[in-house]
């Protein structure tokens, strides 16, 4: 285990690799966890990380790879043969993984690479390819015991020795019938001191439950909200006839999970594509010069809306601007992120319908900026700034509150009905749009208040 991964670590490290002392590093690799040698990797040259590949055992390589960050693994990948690919990391890892390495391949090596794999691995393998990004069945593995109905406790312990060879952790024993359909699980406390003779069959000893399962064409989003709501560490894949086809595992819905809070906070960040930070120049720029075009261009907008109000015969009124346009940004990115985290967390489905959200919205703006207008009232007037000033300032603000609010509640369900990621609107977008809504309305009332 690495305790603390700090430039001296990695200097040595790379001399140790620069001076070849292969025995050294291959014994120093053998003590580690393959995501502790995976994140060693990730800080290395590709030079490195090559020499140091080739010291680690061949039957953690495949763990090592699944754990790189994906511009490692694949500028690895490009430098395995298929035959290294094939026999020493997809035969060594479990068939959801292998699924992610061989997608991340370019279509006609990816072939290659399965042609070289046994009847049964490259089977699974290609079935989990057929599903969608971002299905349950693109997120399932196939590595799983199952026992049949009519089968005696002696065949069933048989079978089950048998397919755990190709499985790493036993979460559940499951019980199909002979058309492979799931009917539910087993314990194994149940199964070893429960049967009375080796020739009792498991129907003796299985008693239906209600074993929770996802359809291998819904969102991976409903297999997070079943885990979540449940507390599973494992959980059945099924088709439409009920037949049991693979599982999800806890380990599986983490990484998702952490993969969406990422994609989450670069958009509300307003990063168009996922960057790290040791990313190329052109790449990181990439990312973030979209935004920042809307937003500049939003910024003409707001010079233009100030432009066309007269403000040199209110310049007094030059000095709330930035105040609307924070107040009107901030309530607008909180109204967003409260209807994204509910979006995210299954409590705002899409059939709900929009009024009573908007109303509920409507309400709580209205409270929070009658507060914040009655402060800015009397704090304007306590200034010094004039009734007619402070009035305006205190209805603008009241009013760009209560927009800021069902135009940051309106946008992400309307997003997400289109099933557009309504995360990208807690970016940018919200508050850009709020800036020129916002200065709209504060110039429409100082012109109403002055006529």
């Amino acid at each position: 285990m690495v305790e603390e991964l700090n430039r001296a670590y990695l200097d040595a490290l790379s001399g140790d690799i620069a001076g070849k002392k292969a025995d050294l590093l291959q014994a120093q690799m053998a003590e580690l966890h393959p995501a502790d040698i995976a994140e060693i990797l990730d800080k290395l040259e590709d030079e490195e990380v090559q020499y140091l590949w080739n010291l680690i055992q061949t039957e953690e390589r495949g763990d090592v790879l699944v754990e790189l960050e994906e511009d490692v693994r694949v500028a690895l990948l490009a430098k395995l043969s298929n035959r290294e690919i094939a026999e020493e990391v997809l035969e060594h890892i479990d068939s959801d993984d292998a699924a992610d390495v061989v997608s991340e391949l370019p279509e006609e090596r990816a072939a290659e690479v399965i042609q070289r794999l046994d009847t049964e691995d490259r089977e699974d393998l290609l079935s989990l390819l057929r599903y969608p990004e971002g299905s349950a069945g693109a997120l399932m593995g196939t590595e799983l015991i199952r026992v049949e109905l009519d089968w005696t406790v002696s065949h069933a312990i048989r079978e089950m020795r048998r397919q755990a060879e190709d499985v790493e952790t036993v979460h559940s024993v499951y019980v199909v019938n002979a058309s492979g359909q799931l009917l539910g699980r087993l314990s194994l406390k149940r199964l070893l001191l429960t049967a009375t003779s080796t020739r009792s069959t498991i129907g003796d000893l299985f008693k239906e439950d209600d074993t929770h399962t996802v359809k291998v064409t819904e969102p991976d989003e409903k297999v997070v909200q079943l885990m979540k709501k449940y507390d599973l560490v494992a959980l059945p894949v099924v088709d439409d006839h009920n037949r049991l086809l693979g599982r999800i595992t806890i380990d599986d819905v983490v990484d998702l999970m952490e993969e969406e809070a990422e994609k989450d906070y670069q958009l509300a960040s307003g990063l168009s594509d996922e960057v790290e930070s040791d990313d190329s120049l052109w790449d990181m720029t990439r990312a973030r010069l979209p935004w920042l075009l809307i937003g500049l261009f939003g910024g003409l907008a707001g010079a233009y809306v100030i432009g066309v109000f007269d403000i040199e015969r209110f310049p007094s009124m030059a000095l709330f601007i930035p105040l609307i346009a924070a107040m009107g940004g901030n309530v607008g990115v909180q109204s967003a992120a409260i209807v994204v985290q509910g979006l995210a967390a299954g409590r705002n489905p899409r059939d709900e319908r929009l009024f009573p959200r908007l109303l509920k919205e409507f309400s709580v703006a209205l409270l929070n900026g009658a507060i914040c207008s009655a402060v800015i009232l009397g704090a304007s007037l306590a200034l010094g700034y004039g009734w007619n000033l402070s009035v305006t300032v205190s209805l603008a603000l009241i009013a760009v509150i209560i927009f800021a609010a069902l135009f940051g509640t309106f946008v992400p369900l309307t997003l997400d009905r289109f099933k557009i990621d309504p995360a990208l609107a807690t970016g940018p977008f919200i508050t850009t749009a709020n800036d020129i809504i916002g200065l709209i309305i504060y110039f429409g009332i100082g012109v109403l208040m002055s006529a």
